[in-house]
């Protein structure tokens, strides 16, 4: 209970989570289980656009808010993704999170960090002689 008072990245802290349940509704949940909420009136707000807001589950990380919730918290769109989710093509992929300094990261082959052994360098290598 103690990390909510004072650390942001393990979710939202115990001020964020007190205005959001006072000034907000909750509008949806994504498949990452991130909560999204709405503010209820426009004090607290950007002009003529309601405040929105995302409670992320575990570690605070945008990139882990998939494109249609994406464009609904940017005000590209005005219904939430529960309301009107956006068309999938045939070919998109599932969304992942960036997993760049993670265990999860991919590594190129002959990386340095990757498991698998460097290539053997070809016989068109001369070493350097001084």
């Amino acid at each position: 209970m103690l990390d909510k008072a004072f650390t942001w990245w393990n979710g939202a802290t115990l001020g964020t989570l007190w205005t959001i349940f006072r000034s907000a509704n909750h509008v949806g949940t994504d498949e990452f289980g991130n909560k999204y909420y709405e503010a209820r009136t426009l004090k607290e707000s950007y002009g003529d656009k309601k405040r929105r807001f995302v409670i992320y589950k575990g570690y605070a990380d945008a990139s882990k808010i998939p494109p249609d919730w994406h464009g609904w918290m940017h005000y590209m769109y005005d219904d939430t993704p529960t309301e009107a989710a956006l068309p999938k093509k045939a070919w998109e992929k599932p969304h992942l999170p960036n997993f760049s300094g993670t265990p999860f990261a991919r590594f190129p082959k002959g990386s340095l960090n990757a498991e698998a052994e460097r290539q053997k360098s070809s016989g068109d290598y001369e070493a350097w002689k001084p």
